[in-house]
């Protein structure tokens, strides 16, 4: 038999240049999450933001001799000027190291509500969703109690009877609020916890936190991400309502919430005590709030525009 040619193998109606990138190696989930977030230009003005806000918190207050809580009564209610930038408030302190110090603070409530909210919101979620049954409905019963307590009257009474500290605060931020995530991943576990990966860890006798840990929580990571940096503006927000309130953190601490409330009776003469924290806290929101819909789009395909 005559033997066959290579030649009749060759490909037909194909370039043989353009087949050479058709072997590419996959992107993994999360590769392709970040390949979308980055198309967002939108989220990635939000990413620009927040890391010059991080890094202003940081390195602010050294830009300035001037520290935050020194009173200069000779020099109160200075408009912004070389010396003082963001000017002086009604105890001649200097604004702009009141501002990147209020940054570290407010950063640090936000921060540190949303990763409490996350650690009860995922144990008490997963559990629930895992367990099922009656131990599933006692457990959510007991958070929709607690969820129909009102949160300010609570915050309130909190701030009231154990004083005007930062882990009162955080207390009273955090009581209820974790109950928003422990919602959300609650669904997402339940929708997981019956595909045939995880029926076969439980079959070859792998216990419920190595399941948790290694599959539900990891595949229900989007949610959770999406919900955290909403929680973080939302705790910063109610920050700066409580101070408004006059509940908020006692001086010399500042914070953006106590620098807004002492500036708005002076708003009319003293515009700039109430311009600088406010915009920081409009900025730091909207910054947190793109990146959340840019990470939402970019979990879901369906969802982009």
């Amino acid at each position: 038999m005559e033997p066959i040619s290579k030649d009749r193998f060759k490909l037909v109606g194909l370039q043989q240049q353009g087949t050479d990138n058709v072997a590419k190696a996959s992107l993994s989930f999360w590769q392709d999450v970040v390949r979308r977030f980055a198309k967002n230009k939108l989220a990635m003005v939000g990413i620009v933001l927040l890391v010059i806000l991080v890094f202003m918190a940081a390195f602010g207050p050294f830009m300035t001799e001037f520290d935050y809580k020194t009173n200069d009564l000779g020099n109160k209610n200075q408009a912004p000027s070389a010396e003082h930038w963001f000017g002086t408030d009604d105890l001649g302190r200097d604004m702009f190291a009141r501002v990147w110090e209020g940054a570290r603070i407010s950063l640090f409530i936000g921060l540190a509500a949303a990763l409490i909210d996350l650690f009860i919101g995922v144990l008490w979620g997963g559990i629930a969703a895992y367990k099922g049954g009656r131990v599933d409905e006692g457990m959510m019963r007991f958070a929709d109690v607690l969820y129909g307590i009102p949160y300010l009257l609570l915050a309130i009474i909190l701030m009231v009877v154990f004083g005007q500290s930062l882990g009162t605060m955080i207390v009273a931020m955090t009581i209820t609020g974790w109950i928003n995530m422990a919602r959300i991943v609650r669904g997402q576990v339940l929708s997981l916890k019956n595909r045939e990966y995880v029926l076969a860890a439980r079959t070859l006798g792998a216990t419920m936190p190595w399941i948790m840990r290694k599959h539900l929580i990891p595949n229900a990571m989007g949610p959770i991400l999406i919900t955290m940096t909403l929680t973080i503006p939302s705790a910063i927000f109610t920050e700066s309502f409580l101070s408004y309130l006059g509940l908020g953190l006692t001086p010399p601490i500042a914070s953006w919430g106590t620098m807004a409330s002492d500036g708005l009776p002076a708003l009319k003469y003293y515009p700039w005590r109430l311009f600088f924290p406010a915009i920081m806290i409009c900025v730091t929101i909207f910054s947190f709030n793109v990146i959340g819909d840019g990470l939402r789009d970019a979990l879901d395909p369906k969802m982009r525009k």
